[in-house]
């Protein structure tokens, strides 16, 4: 193997001992070269801006600055390069932070040789397709009437709400759908993103298909502008919603980087009033970035036990991760009269208020769907349609409680 082939690489700990344990680690692997070793976040930040590196291995705890601000300082300058957290802490929030920073990986020291050098092989790998990608890239260069970040920065920003429910088949897309249609208006624009990156189907739901994804504006989160937003999105012509697909083969999902999500989430807001993010039913790097951008988290049930016992899980991890459940909209959906677990005995047993409930509605429901036309559009007067404006006014209500809890 030459050279050029092999993942130039960077040790950054504070640690003498731990640098060279580590260093003598990677020399198993002859496609692993150490390019440098800094003994600080600084120095590892001023190195790799001279150095051509591949991957970092950042140690979490450092006197000067902790190796997830120094990740975040470095992907942000160069977003090709791959940071492996090494750190003595295994709790979750430590694990969560690092990867919303942009770490590809995350391992406990001291790390398994084996498991070392297949996280650096795995980021190296990824840093050459980045790579590769920015290289095929265009220059982004000044368009009349596209709005840069910059030229944006003094307007309010849109919130970020994203539907989740860590049960499938709750209609969690349905109701992002429907909602996104019902918070768009002419002066208030509105854009839906798949979140749900393998099997995403929101296009489908408004019977559209366009040739772009959300994989053509995550690599280029740096440089977007307006013009090439729009030029990604579909938009809606019934209802003015813009939509932002997921990828077209399951398997292209783990090329969406959780940072890059992110940071697309914080450019739209830029643009739209509301960004509504359809999320999976499975918790992913890519969800848990979501909900730490979202200013509202819709959580989706039904009047079922697993549902109910799944509802529970996802508000237990919330208080895990240290997000605010004031940001929670609790929604049931599918309501039914006849079953005797009502949405006052929800709240009281889970401690969360129901604050809307979609009724069941399967005659407007299911053609809509099968047609790819929300039914909000065409059937306002139906339960179901007026369950979702509900819950559309209980999204404003609750952001109108935050702001006025932060002057």
């Amino acid at each position: 193997m030459s050279m050029s082939e092999k993942i130039r690489t960077v040790i950054v700990d504070d640690v003498a001992e731990t640098r060279e344990s580590i260093r003598k680690a990677l020399q198993f692997d002859p496609g692993i070269e150490v390019v440098g070793v800094a003994r600080s976040a600084r120095e590892g930040i001023d190195l790799v801006k001279r150095l051509d590196a591949d991957v970092i291995i950042m140690d979490i705890n450092m006197p000067d600055m902790d190796g997830i601000t120094a990740t975040r300082i470095i992907r942000e300058q160069q977003p090709h390069i791959q940071v492996v957290i090494l750190s003595v802490q295994g709790d979750a929030s430590y694990m969560r932070r690092a990867m919303l920073a942009g770490a590809r990986d995350y391992l406990v020291k001291p790390p398994p040789l084996d498991e070392l050098l297949n996280a650096v092989k795995q980021a190296g790998n990824l840093a050459r397709q980045e790579r590769a990608k920015s290289a095929q890239l265009p220059p982004t260069s000044f368009v009349p009437g596209a709005v840069p970040v910059p030229a944006i920065a003094s307007m309010a920003l849109g919130k970020v709400v994203s539907v989740c429910s860590p049960k499938g088949g709750v209609g969690r897309t349905t109701v992002a759908v429907n909602l996104a249609v019902t918070l768009q208006n002419q002066d208030t624009r509105v854009v839906i993103v798949d979140g749900s990156l393998q099997f995403g189907d929101v296009a489908m739901f408004f019977n559209e298909q366009g040739k772009n994804s959300v994989l053509d504006l995550t690599p280029r989160v740096e440089t977007l502008d307006q013009e090439v937003v729009e030029s990604v999105a579909i938009r809606h012509a019934a209802s003015g919603v813009s939509i932002i697909s997921a990828p077209f083969r399951p398997e292209d999902a783990e090329r969406v980087v959780p940072a890059q999500f992110s940071q697309l989430l914080k450019y739209l807001r830029r643009l739209y009033a509301y960004v509504i993010v359809d999320t999976p039913s499975y918790l992913t790097d890519v969800t848990l970035a979501v909900l730490d951008e979202s200013d509202v988290i819709i959580l989706l049930t039904t009047q079922d036990i697993p549902s109910l016992k799944n509802a529970r899980l996802f508000l237990d991890l919330l208080r895990t991760l240290n997000i605010d459940l004031k940001k929670v909209v609790f929604a049931l959906n599918r309501y039914d009269k006849r079953i005797a677990i009502t949405p006052e005995r929800i709240s009281e047993n889970l401690k969360q208020q129901v604050r809307a409930v979609i009724p069941l509605d399967e005659r407007t429901v299911v053609p809509a769907v099968n047609r790819g036309v929300p039914f909000v559009l065409e059937a306002r007067s139906q339960p179901a349609a007026r369950g979702i404006l509900e819950l559309g006014e209980a999204v404003r209500s609750c952001l109108r409680e935050l702001e006025a809890e932060q002057k």
